[in-house]
């Protein structure tokens, strides 16, 4: 098992800690928890959410690993790998 995406993982800060972006484009305000991409920032919603724009987010662009934007949570969450770091 490699966990070289998570020891790997860019840096990047969410483009919002407000909002699921993808929900709000489409007018849904259901989403349940934020998840932000570490390598372009991109936020969007949990699995546990209706549309879940965080996982669409990885299937389109390949972006391995996501961070939870929730107030005191600091996991991360590698789809390549199915690990959390």
């Amino acid at each position: 098992m490699s966990w070289s995406h998570l020891t790997e993982a860019g840096t990047a800060e969410p483009s919002t800690t407000e909002v699921c972006p993808d929900c709000v484009a489409i007018g849904n305000p259901d989403w349940v928890h934020l998840r932000a991409c570490l390598t372009c920032g991109h936020v969007g919603c949990c699995d546990s959410s209706p549309y879940q724009h965080a996982t669409k987010h990885f299937e389109q662009s390949g972006h391995p690993v996501m961070r939870s934007v929730q107030p005191g949570e600091s996991w991360r969450w590698c789809f390549v790998d199915e690990e959390i770091g």
